[in-house]
């Protein structure tokens, strides 16, 4: 069957509790009600099952990981089986004793797993110790065959590099989801909160724009502080949202509530911008030798 040339998708947008079941149970039923509303594919946001843990450095966190497949897989495979829906569902993934990824599962309408993404870039940060739990993704930068067509999942530091943006389109993603959890330092939030958050959203619009096609943000929403972490914990800013491949917003979710966001892709979108702003066209692949090293210590030689 062929994939069709429009689709809705679907953005959960929601809170974490203490309780990785709860947390579990909340967001299949928001995927239901986001099926029921038409979404075609429907996206978690990161770490779903728990609060953001890394904003302490602590083993015992440890316990939250699962393999791919496992509990969360299984019972999200089993929801898009009988929903025919395609679900994103981030998982702590525990791969080997000792060796995690902070991953997503890209669960096909048919039930089955269509792929696994590893977030490639860990930030290391106060309150985002990413680094003391997850091992780098080893898979690359890959685009998923669904039922909707080919898709791009990347996570949410990835989203300040065009580089992943810029593969995941060229193999042939014509949306690129972003499960996040980013929010501010409490006594950030007055003097550049605003400015943060402005540049959260432009670099991911200007992903849209670069590449020609459909970005989707997903944020969580509330204030955490688990067990054990130091300072005053994070404020997550929400605002998820989805923007066409000429960079405007199609829809945004509020700051500080819960909620549903949903978008239409049209796949015509993409090709009519991509033929007024033929970006890939340009590209001058012969010269862009350097980008595989981390800083240009001496102009390079001819």
């Amino acid at each position: 069957m062929a994939a069709p040339r429009r689709f809705k998708i679907g953005l959960i947008q929601m809170a974490a509790t203490p309780s990785p079941e709860e947390n579990l149970r909340r967001a299949a039923a928001r995927i239901g009600e986001a099926a029921h509303a038409g979404a075609q594919v429907i996206c978690l946001p990161e770490l779903f099952r728990s609060q953001y843990f890394c904003q302490s450095e602590d083993h015992a966190w440890f316990d939250l990981a699962e393999p791919i497949p496992g509990p969360s897989t299984e019972a999200l495979t089993n929801l898009a089986k009988a929903l025919g829906v395609v679900i994103v569902a981030p998982v702590f993934e525990r791969r080997a004793p000792g060796l995690y990824h902070n991953s997503a599962a890209i669960i096909d309408a048919t039930g089955s797993i269509a792929g696994v993404y590893r977030k490639m870039h860990i930030p290391d940060d106060p309150a985002y110790y990413e680094k003391f739990y997850f091992t780098p993704g080893d898979l690359g930068f890959r685009a998923f065959d669904t039922v909707v067509g080919r898709i791009g999942v990347l996570i949410c530091w990835d989203q300040w590099y065009p580089e992943g943006a810029r593969l995941t389109a060229l193999a042939g993603a014509s949306i690129l989801f972003y499960p996040t959890a980013i929010g501010w330092h409490p006594d950030e939030k007055e003097p550049s909160g605003a400015a943060q958050r402005d540049a959260w959203r432009t670099i991911q619009r200007a992903h849209a724009i670069a590449n020609g096609v459909y970005v989707a943000a997903i944020n969580r929403v509330g204030h955490e502080k688990p067990p054990g972490a130091p300072g005053r914990g994070i404020e997550f800013w929400g605002s998820s949202f989805v923007c066409d491949p000429f960079g405007t917003v199609t829809a945004e979710a509020a700051l500080d509530r819960e909620e549903i966001l949903s978008a239409e892709i049209d796949l015509k979108r993409i090709e009519e911008t991509r033929q007024h702003w033929p970006f890939l066209r340009d590209r001058r692949i012969d010269a862009y030798r350097g980008l595989d090293q981390r800083f240009l210590d001496k102009p390079l030689s001819d």
